[in-house]
């Protein structure tokens, strides 16, 4: 079967040929490209290549030379229609059956692509021509040279009125039809069977896909001086509508500019716009890119974490300073946790309220935007700062709200090795932040309090860090075993009792490593799920190991006090009594 260009290349797009490789071979990033030993033919030193850029593998050795589909036909023994199938199901993408809409749809597609290139061109063309000298002063006035209009290609769209785009891609052979599917041109409401122009009297952005194809453009209104809209209400930048070759959610302006740089392992930049991109790219800066008119979607940034090297897969998220760019991260942050996995992640970046990019390198240079991106804060300072924002943290109450606000977050990370560590580091910065120094916490963990004092206040963390081992502790601060029983039983027995007491049990100096494993269990479980009831809890703690230790504590201790099913307050009651009693007079567990 034979099937459209249009849609192979797309294929090969979609699935970077390293992704394929890598999972069958060991890889080593070399620049650009990867190298290993050739699956091919026997070696000893390296001689295959493989370049994502290009999108295909070379041998030194034996020659092998391919792309994807043949790496997967000559490594995997599979037919090319099996190769491609495989692609597709990991690209998402629909192979084509052999129908003859199918065949019109892929050739369609490759209309549009050598349509919107003759456009760039033709957009081009018109900033250089003499009678629109102004607008190319005028960009040049903005701080832009000749060689950086030159190398993004720009373009200027004249005024609909004497506009001679639709003459020229007609005379090239493209209909009226091809005019709309690619988004230059609408239908008019007013007489049937007329198109008019989609961008007028704008700069124009080509945006190229990662194969370097334009496939949109965005456009820039001029100011009244030049010849833009002497009213304020049209908008600043206007993007190309969604196409079969364009979707605005997907690509990011820049991308394939930078993607060299990328391979070399320079850093990322996202940034707001068109001209903040150019403006970095202009002072030095390898790698920024661009949104096309959305927010940052979770697909943009999982396409530039596959353009960055294995071992360094962080860009940074570069927003303005002012309230609009704190909600813009805040955003952003939301959307990046649901996708978290190992070693991928992202940092953010705060200009100066009166900023953009290009405005700051304007009035202080390349090192101003240097100290910015430095003092770019990881994804976890983020989350602590927008889960912080607008607390009075003076109040203990206030405190556990925000704590719960970081787990919540942190639960959003579906990778659960991620998750964890985001938990485990969120507790331990609670612990820093929150507790008392650490010469109060010994003093706490050693010496014994006597009835009607309390803890010291600061102390207001309810759990250790997961994983740090207790060692007996022999002192007479530690609670006798059999009030640890107590406690544990009543908080398993009255779930509703840890809202209230919750930090007290996390607080208890637990000397027997049995129950101290069971109490951090018990605090992991209510800390997620506080509509438990008393079963649930005990199936639980069942479930993870723990039965011994329960039959233990309901076997000996509770009848002492307080049965499951009595009163609330009478639970209550208890709790302090034994809390109280637990400081003194006790003995090594």
């Amino acid at each position: 079967m034979s099937l459209p260009d249009a849609f192979k290349d797309e294929l090969r797009a979609r699935v970077p040929l390293s992704d394929i490789v890598g999972k069958r071979m060991k890889l080593t990033r070399a620049g650009h490209e990867y190298k290993g030993c050739c699956p091919f033919h026997k070696e000893k030193t390296p001689s295959f290549t493989v370049n994502d850029q290009k999108g295909f593998y070379h041998c030194f050795g034996c020659g092998a030379h391919g792309d994807s589909i043949g790496f997967l036909m000559n490594h995997d023994n599979m037919s090319f229609m099996d190769a491609v199938e495989q692609l597709a199901s990991i690209a998402g993408m629909q192979v084509p059956k052999s129908s003859p809409a199918d065949e019109q749809r892929y050739k369609q597609q490759s209309r549009l692509y050598d349509l919107m290139e003759a456009a760039a061109t033709w957009y081009a063309q018109q900033l250089h021509a003499k009678e629109n000298k102004k607008i190319l002063q005028y960009l040049m006035e903005r701080g832009l040279s000749s060689e950086i209009i030159k190398s993004f290609h720009l373009g200027y769209a004249p005024d609909g009125e004497t506009a001679d785009l639709k003459k020229s891609l007609l005379a090239a052979g493209f209909k009226p039809d091809d005019l709309i599917k690619a988004g230059l041109f609408k239908e008019s409401s007013r007489k049937q069977g007329d198109i008019y122009l989609f961008f007028r009297a704008r700069i124009m952005f080509p945006v190229l896909d990662l194969q370097g194809r334009t496939v949109a453009f965005g456009g820039r209104v001029l100011p009244p001086s030049h010849g833009g809209p002497q009213e304020k209400s049209a908008p600043k930048y206007i993007n190309s509508p969604e196409t079969s070759i364009f979707h605005k959610g997907r690509g990011l302006y820049g991308l394939s500019r930078a993607r060299k740089a990328l391979g070399d392992g320079k850093v990322p930049v996202v940034v707001e716009g068109y001209m903040d991109v150019i403006a970095l790219a202009q002072a030095g800066f390898k790698a920024p890119v661009a949104p096309l008119g959305t927010a940052l979607t979770e697909e943009q940034i999982q396409t530039l974490w596959k353009a960055m090297p294995d071992d360094s897969k962080a860009p940074v998220l570069c927003f303005d300073g002012d309230a609009a760019g704190q909600r813009a991260a805040a955003r952003a942050m939301e959307r990046v946790l649901p996708i978290l996995k190992p070693d991928h992640s992202v940092k953010f970046a705060f200009l100066p309220p009166e900023h953009d990019p290009d405005s700051l390198i304007k009035a202080e240079g390349r090192p101003a935007m240097e100290r910015v991106l430095k003092n770019a804060i990881s994804l976890f300072d983020m989350i602590w700062q927008q889960s912080a924002k607008g607390r009075d943290m003076s109040q203990p109450e206030v405190k556990a709200g925000f704590r719960a606000a970081l787990e919540k977050r942190a639960r959003m990370i579906p990778d659960l090795s991620v998750q964890n560590f985001f938990l485990n580091d969120i507790k331990q910065r609670i612990s820093e932040t929150f507790l008392a120094k650490k010469q109060d916490a010994q003093r706490f963990e050693n010496k014994p309090f006597r009835k009607g004092k309390t803890p010291p206040t600061g102390l207001d963390t309810p759990v250790r860090p997961p994983g740090a081992k207790v060692a007996p502790v022999r002192s007479r601060g530690s609670l006798q075993r059999d009030r640890v029983r107590v406690l544990l039983g009543l908080m398993i027995s009255y779930p509703a009792l840890y809202n209230e007491f919750g930090e007290s049990l996390g607080m208890a100096p637990v000397a027997d490593e049995e129950y101290d494993n069971l109490r951090r269990a018990l605090i992991n479980l209510l800390d997620t799920q506080n509509n438990l009831d008393y079963q649930a809890v005990k199936q639980h703690l069942r479930e993870q190991g723990h039965e011994k230790t329960l039959e233990n504590i309901f076997n000996t201790a509770l009848h002492l006090h307080v049965k499951p099913g009595q009163p609330l307050d009478d639970a209550r009651r208890a709790w302090q009594d034994v809390w109280n009693r637990g400081f003194r007079n006790a003995k090594t567990a």
